[in-house]
Protein backbone atom coordinates (compact mmCIF):
# COMPACT_ATOMS: atom_id res chain seq x y z
CA UNK A 1 0.00 0.00 0.00
CA UNK A 2 1.32 3.44 -0.95
CA UNK A 3 2.32 5.76 1.87
CA UNK A 4 3.72 9.27 2.19
CA UNK A 5 7.32 8.02 2.16
CA UNK A 6 6.85 6.26 -1.20
CA UNK A 7 5.18 9.39 -2.61
CA UNK A 8 8.11 11.51 -1.44
CA UNK A 9 10.62 9.10 -2.96
CA UNK A 10 8.87 9.07 -6.34
CA UNK A 11 8.56 12.87 -6.35
CA UNK A 12 12.21 13.34 -5.31
CA UNK A 13 11.42 15.32 -2.17
CA UNK A 14 11.63 14.81 1.57
CA UNK A 15 8.76 13.28 3.54
CA UNK A 16 8.21 16.68 5.22
CA UNK A 17 7.90 18.40 1.85
CA UNK A 18 5.44 15.77 0.63
CA UNK A 19 3.36 16.29 3.78
CA UNK A 20 3.29 20.06 3.19
CA UNK A 21 1.97 19.46 -0.32
CA UNK A 22 -1.23 18.17 1.29
CA UNK A 23 -1.43 20.31 4.43
CA UNK A 24 -0.17 23.72 3.25
CA UNK A 25 0.40 23.71 -0.53
CA UNK A 26 0.65 27.50 -0.58
CA UNK A 27 4.05 27.16 1.13
CA UNK A 28 5.55 25.13 -1.72
CA UNK A 29 6.78 26.14 -5.13
CA UNK A 30 4.19 25.26 -7.79
CA UNK A 31 6.58 22.86 -9.52
CA UNK A 32 7.29 20.97 -6.28
CA UNK A 33 3.59 20.73 -5.49
CA UNK A 34 2.88 19.44 -9.00
CA UNK A 35 5.51 16.66 -8.68
CA UNK A 36 4.11 15.50 -5.35
CA UNK A 37 0.51 15.46 -6.64
CA UNK A 38 1.54 13.52 -9.74
CA UNK A 39 3.41 10.98 -7.62
CA UNK A 40 0.40 10.59 -5.33
CA UNK A 41 -1.92 9.98 -8.28
CA UNK A 42 0.51 7.48 -9.83
CA UNK A 43 0.68 5.50 -6.58
CA UNK A 44 -3.00 5.87 -5.68
CA UNK A 45 -2.11 7.61 -2.42
CA UNK A 46 -4.72 9.54 -0.45
CA UNK A 47 -3.73 11.29 2.80
CA UNK A 48 -5.61 10.40 5.97
CA UNK A 49 -7.47 13.66 6.51
CA UNK A 50 -8.83 12.68 9.91
CA UNK A 51 -5.33 11.95 11.21
CA UNK A 52 -4.10 15.23 9.77
CA UNK A 53 -6.89 17.11 11.53
CA UNK A 54 -6.08 15.45 14.84
CA UNK A 55 -2.42 16.40 14.52
CA UNK A 56 -3.02 20.01 13.56
CA UNK A 57 -6.26 20.54 15.55
CA UNK A 58 -7.67 21.98 12.36
CA UNK A 59 -10.62 20.67 10.35
CA UNK A 60 -9.45 22.30 7.11
CA UNK A 61 -13.04 23.39 6.57
CA UNK A 62 -14.39 26.89 6.04
CA UNK A 63 -18.00 27.75 6.80
CA UNK A 64 -19.72 29.96 4.22
CA UNK A 65 -23.18 31.48 4.62
CA UNK A 66 -24.95 33.40 1.85
CA UNK A 67 -28.55 34.66 1.75
CA UNK A 68 -29.61 32.58 -1.26
CA UNK A 69 -28.38 30.54 -4.21
CA UNK A 70 -31.18 31.89 -6.42
CA UNK A 71 -29.05 34.93 -7.20
CA UNK A 72 -26.14 34.09 -9.56
CA UNK A 73 -24.01 36.65 -7.71
CA UNK A 74 -23.68 34.26 -4.78
CA UNK A 75 -23.29 31.18 -6.97
CA UNK A 76 -20.38 32.73 -8.90
CA UNK A 77 -18.79 33.89 -5.67
CA UNK A 78 -19.05 30.40 -4.17
CA UNK A 79 -17.50 28.77 -7.21
CA UNK A 80 -14.48 31.05 -6.93
CA UNK A 81 -14.28 30.45 -3.17
CA UNK A 82 -14.38 26.68 -3.65
CA UNK A 83 -11.55 26.79 -6.20
CA UNK A 84 -9.39 29.02 -3.99
CA UNK A 85 -10.09 26.94 -0.87
CA UNK A 86 -9.33 23.68 -2.64
CA UNK A 87 -6.02 25.05 -3.89
CA UNK A 88 -5.12 25.82 -0.27
CA UNK A 89 -6.17 22.39 0.98
CA UNK A 90 -9.52 23.44 2.47
CA UNK A 91 -13.13 22.42 1.91
CA UNK A 92 -16.26 24.55 2.19
CA UNK A 93 -19.44 23.98 4.16
CA UNK A 94 -22.05 26.13 2.40
CA UNK A 95 -25.52 27.05 3.61
CA UNK A 96 -28.16 29.72 2.98
CA UNK A 97 -29.99 31.99 5.42
CA UNK A 98 -32.89 33.35 3.37
CA UNK A 99 -32.17 36.82 4.84
CA UNK A 100 -33.51 35.48 8.17
CA UNK A 101 -31.50 36.70 11.22
CA UNK A 102 -32.86 33.85 13.35
CA UNK A 103 -31.68 31.30 10.82
CA UNK A 104 -28.29 33.03 10.67
CA UNK A 105 -27.77 32.31 14.37
CA UNK A 106 -28.70 28.65 14.00
CA UNK A 107 -26.42 28.23 10.98
CA UNK A 108 -23.39 29.77 12.67
CA UNK A 109 -23.96 27.75 15.85
CA UNK A 110 -23.98 24.54 13.81
CA UNK A 111 -20.80 25.53 11.96
CA UNK A 112 -19.05 26.31 15.24
CA UNK A 113 -20.06 22.86 16.51
CA UNK A 114 -18.45 21.38 13.41
CA UNK A 115 -15.24 23.21 14.38
CA UNK A 116 -14.76 25.04 11.10
CA UNK A 117 -11.45 26.87 10.95
CA UNK A 118 -13.02 30.11 9.76
CA UNK A 119 -16.31 31.70 8.72
CA UNK A 120 -17.20 33.80 5.66
CA UNK A 121 -20.65 35.29 6.21
CA UNK A 122 -23.12 37.50 4.38
CA UNK A 123 -25.59 38.64 7.03
CA UNK A 124 -28.77 40.66 6.65
CA UNK A 125 -27.74 43.73 8.66
CA UNK A 126 -24.16 43.79 9.91
CA UNK A 127 -24.56 46.74 12.29
CA UNK A 128 -27.48 45.10 14.12
CA UNK A 129 -26.58 41.42 13.81
CA UNK A 130 -27.08 39.22 16.87
CA UNK A 131 -24.89 36.54 15.34
CA UNK A 132 -21.96 38.97 15.02
CA UNK A 133 -22.39 39.98 18.65
CA UNK A 134 -22.11 36.31 19.53
CA UNK A 135 -19.04 35.81 17.34
CA UNK A 136 -17.18 38.60 19.13
CA UNK A 137 -16.90 36.16 22.05
CA UNK A 138 -15.63 33.31 19.86
CA UNK A 139 -12.07 32.61 18.74
CA UNK A 140 -13.04 31.39 15.26
CA UNK A 141 -11.87 33.90 12.62
CA UNK A 142 -14.76 35.54 10.77
CA UNK A 143 -14.96 37.56 7.56
CA UNK A 144 -17.93 39.42 6.09
CA UNK A 145 -18.66 39.29 2.37
CA UNK A 146 -20.79 42.03 0.72
CA UNK A 147 -21.62 43.60 4.11
CA UNK A 148 -19.80 46.74 5.24
CA UNK A 149 -17.00 45.99 7.74
CA UNK A 150 -17.83 45.99 11.44
CA UNK A 151 -14.76 47.44 13.14
CA UNK A 152 -12.64 46.25 14.74
CA UNK A 153 -13.68 42.60 14.72
CA UNK A 154 -14.86 41.72 11.24
CA UNK A 155 -13.14 42.82 8.03
CA UNK A 156 -15.20 42.73 4.85
CA UNK A 157 -14.78 41.96 1.17
CA UNK A 158 -17.05 43.89 -1.18
CA UNK A 159 -17.54 46.98 -3.32
CA UNK A 160 -18.37 50.44 -2.04
CA UNK A 161 -22.14 50.08 -2.43
CA UNK A 162 -22.87 53.75 -1.77
CA UNK A 163 -20.36 54.98 -4.36
CA UNK A 164 -21.41 52.37 -6.92
CA UNK A 165 -25.09 53.34 -6.82
CA UNK A 166 -24.19 57.01 -6.86
CA UNK A 167 -22.29 56.35 -10.11
CA UNK A 168 -25.33 54.57 -11.57
CA UNK A 169 -27.58 57.48 -10.60
CA UNK A 170 -25.23 60.02 -12.18
CA UNK A 171 -25.24 57.92 -15.35
CA UNK A 172 -29.02 58.24 -15.60
CA UNK A 173 -28.88 61.96 -14.82
CA UNK A 174 -26.32 62.40 -17.61
CA UNK A 175 -28.80 60.67 -19.96
CA UNK A 176 -31.31 63.42 -19.25
CA UNK A 177 -33.39 61.75 -16.53
CA UNK A 178 -34.62 63.86 -13.62
CA UNK A 179 -37.47 61.80 -12.17
CA UNK A 180 -35.54 58.77 -11.01
CA UNK A 181 -36.76 56.24 -8.45
CA UNK A 182 -35.31 53.16 -6.80
CA UNK A 183 -36.79 49.77 -5.93
CA UNK A 184 -35.51 46.99 -3.69
CA UNK A 185 -36.51 44.18 -1.39
CA UNK A 186 -37.38 44.73 2.28
CA UNK A 187 -34.96 47.45 3.39
CA UNK A 188 -34.52 46.09 6.91
CA UNK A 189 -33.28 42.76 5.51
CA UNK A 190 -30.29 44.13 3.62
CA UNK A 191 -27.68 46.68 4.61
CA UNK A 192 -26.43 46.59 1.00
CA UNK A 193 -29.80 47.91 -0.20
CA UNK A 194 -29.68 50.65 2.44
CA UNK A 195 -26.19 51.75 1.38
CA UNK A 196 -27.19 51.71 -2.28
CA UNK A 197 -30.19 53.89 -1.51
CA UNK A 198 -27.92 56.32 0.34
CA UNK A 199 -25.72 56.54 -2.77
CA UNK A 200 -28.77 57.27 -4.92
CA UNK A 201 -29.92 60.00 -2.52
CA UNK A 202 -26.47 61.63 -2.44
CA UNK A 203 -26.20 61.75 -6.25
CA UNK A 204 -29.74 63.12 -6.66
CA UNK A 205 -29.24 65.84 -4.05
CA UNK A 206 -25.85 66.79 -5.51
CA UNK A 207 -27.60 67.33 -8.86
CA UNK A 208 -30.31 69.47 -7.25
CA UNK A 209 -32.94 66.75 -7.73
CA UNK A 210 -35.41 65.29 -5.25
CA UNK A 211 -34.63 61.71 -4.14
CA UNK A 212 -37.56 59.44 -3.32
CA UNK A 213 -38.02 56.83 -0.63
CA UNK A 214 -37.11 53.30 -1.66
CA UNK A 215 -40.09 51.51 -3.20
CA UNK A 216 -39.99 48.19 -1.36
CA UNK A 217 -40.95 44.91 -2.98
CA UNK A 218 -42.09 41.85 -1.00
CA UNK A 219 -39.08 39.88 -2.26
CA UNK A 220 -35.52 40.85 -3.09
CA UNK A 221 -35.55 39.44 -6.62
CA UNK A 222 -39.17 39.72 -7.81
CA UNK A 223 -41.19 42.81 -8.70
CA UNK A 224 -44.80 43.42 -7.68
CA UNK A 225 -45.64 45.99 -10.36
CA UNK A 226 -48.65 47.22 -8.38
CA UNK A 227 -46.26 48.81 -5.87
CA UNK A 228 -44.54 50.79 -8.61
CA UNK A 229 -47.60 51.71 -10.70
CA UNK A 230 -48.56 54.85 -8.68
CA UNK A 231 -45.15 56.38 -9.45
CA UNK A 232 -45.31 55.75 -13.21
CA UNK A 233 -48.30 57.69 -14.46
CA UNK A 234 -48.81 61.33 -15.34
CA UNK A 235 -46.54 64.19 -16.26
CA UNK A 236 -44.54 63.73 -13.05
CA UNK A 237 -44.17 59.97 -13.44
CA UNK A 238 -40.76 58.32 -13.15
CA UNK A 239 -38.67 58.08 -16.30
CA UNK A 240 -35.97 55.80 -14.84
CA UNK A 241 -35.68 53.26 -12.05
CA UNK A 242 -32.62 51.89 -10.26
CA UNK A 243 -32.87 48.35 -8.89
CA UNK A 244 -30.87 47.00 -5.96
CA UNK A 245 -29.92 43.87 -7.90
CA UNK A 246 -30.02 42.49 -11.44
CA UNK A 247 -32.68 39.83 -10.85
CA UNK A 248 -35.03 42.54 -9.60
CA UNK A 249 -34.25 44.61 -12.71
CA UNK A 250 -34.86 41.62 -14.99
CA UNK A 251 -38.17 40.94 -13.24
CA UNK A 252 -39.14 44.60 -13.64
CA UNK A 253 -38.40 44.59 -17.37
CA UNK A 254 -40.57 41.50 -17.80
CA UNK A 255 -43.46 42.98 -15.83
CA UNK A 256 -43.28 46.28 -17.71
CA UNK A 257 -43.34 44.58 -21.09
CA UNK A 258 -46.23 42.34 -20.07
CA UNK A 259 -48.14 45.49 -19.08
CA UNK A 260 -47.66 46.95 -22.56
CA UNK A 261 -44.84 49.36 -21.66
CA UNK A 262 -41.53 49.59 -23.46
CA UNK A 263 -38.02 49.64 -21.98
CA UNK A 264 -36.35 52.09 -22.23
CA UNK A 265 -39.01 54.08 -24.14
CA UNK A 266 -41.48 54.31 -21.25
CA UNK A 267 -39.04 53.59 -18.43
CA UNK A 268 -35.28 53.17 -18.27
CA UNK A 269 -34.08 50.40 -15.95
CA UNK A 270 -30.68 50.05 -14.27
CA UNK A 271 -29.56 46.94 -12.35
CA UNK A 272 -26.81 46.18 -9.87
CA UNK A 273 -24.50 43.13 -9.88
CA UNK A 274 -23.51 42.51 -13.49
CA UNK A 275 -24.67 38.89 -13.85
CA UNK A 276 -24.04 37.41 -17.30
CA UNK A 277 -27.73 36.78 -17.93
CA UNK A 278 -28.23 40.53 -18.25
CA UNK A 279 -26.07 40.63 -21.38
CA UNK A 280 -28.32 38.19 -23.22
CA UNK A 281 -31.68 39.83 -22.60
CA UNK A 282 -33.49 42.12 -24.96
CA UNK A 283 -33.16 44.87 -24.07
CA UNK A 284 -29.75 44.07 -22.60
CA UNK A 285 -29.40 45.22 -19.01
CA UNK A 286 -27.55 48.37 -18.00
CA UNK A 287 -26.00 47.60 -14.63
CA UNK A 288 -23.28 48.09 -12.03
CA UNK A 289 -20.84 45.19 -12.35
CA UNK A 290 -19.38 43.69 -9.19
CA UNK A 291 -16.28 41.46 -9.61
CA UNK A 292 -18.09 38.34 -8.34
CA UNK A 293 -15.27 35.85 -8.91
CA UNK A 294 -12.76 38.24 -7.35
CA UNK A 295 -15.02 38.41 -4.29
CA UNK A 296 -14.54 34.68 -3.81
CA UNK A 297 -10.78 34.64 -4.29
CA UNK A 298 -10.14 37.64 -2.06
CA UNK A 299 -12.54 36.29 0.60
CA UNK A 300 -10.66 32.99 0.88
CA UNK A 301 -7.24 34.66 0.87
CA UNK A 302 -8.36 37.11 3.57
CA UNK A 303 -9.93 34.39 5.71
CA UNK A 304 -6.81 32.22 5.51
CA UNK A 305 -4.75 35.24 6.59
CA UNK A 306 -7.05 35.66 9.59
CA UNK A 307 -6.63 31.98 10.45
CA UNK A 308 -2.85 32.47 10.37
CA UNK A 309 -3.20 35.31 12.88
CA UNK A 310 -2.82 38.27 10.53
CA UNK A 311 -5.10 41.32 10.62
CA UNK A 312 -5.91 42.06 6.96
CA UNK A 313 -8.05 45.06 6.05
CA UNK A 314 -9.12 44.53 2.44
CA UNK A 315 -9.90 47.60 0.37
CA UNK A 316 -13.21 47.88 -1.52
CA UNK A 317 -13.12 45.98 -4.79
CA UNK A 318 -13.64 47.97 -8.01
CA UNK A 319 -17.01 48.29 -9.73
CA UNK A 320 -17.75 49.35 -13.30
CA UNK A 321 -20.87 50.45 -15.17
CA UNK A 322 -21.92 48.21 -18.04
CA UNK A 323 -23.99 50.09 -20.58
CA UNK A 324 -26.93 48.19 -22.02
CA UNK A 325 -30.11 48.88 -23.93
CA UNK A 326 -32.38 49.05 -20.86
CA UNK A 327 -31.28 52.57 -19.84
CA UNK A 328 -31.64 55.06 -22.66
CA UNK A 329 -31.58 58.80 -23.07
CA UNK A 330 -34.74 60.54 -21.94
CA UNK A 331 -37.07 60.84 -24.97
CA UNK A 332 -37.68 64.42 -26.11
CA UNK A 333 -41.43 63.91 -25.63
CA UNK A 334 -40.87 63.38 -21.90
CA UNK A 335 -38.48 66.23 -21.28
CA UNK A 336 -39.75 69.11 -19.16
CA UNK A 337 -40.45 72.23 -21.26
CA UNK A 338 -38.06 75.11 -20.97
CA UNK A 339 -39.42 77.95 -18.81
CA UNK A 340 -41.07 80.70 -20.88
CA UNK A 341 -39.05 83.91 -20.88
CA UNK A 342 -40.80 86.66 -22.90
Amino acid sequence: MANLISVAKLAGVSRATAARAFSSPENLRPETHRRVMEAARALGFRPNKVAQQLRTRATLMLGVMVPSLDNPVFAEQLQAMEEAARAAGYSLIVTTSGYDPGREEAIVEEMLRQRVDGLALTVAEADHSAVLVKLRRESTPCLLVHNPPVAPCFPSVGVDNRAAMADATRYLIARGHRRIGMIGGPLLQSDRARLRHEGYREAMEAAGLTPLALIEMPRHTQVALSRLEPALGGAEGLTAVLCTNDLLAISLIGELRRSGRSVPGDLSVMGFDGIELGRHLYPSLSTVVQPRAEFGRVAVDTLLALIRGATPQPLPLPHVLREGESAGALPASRQAPEPYDP
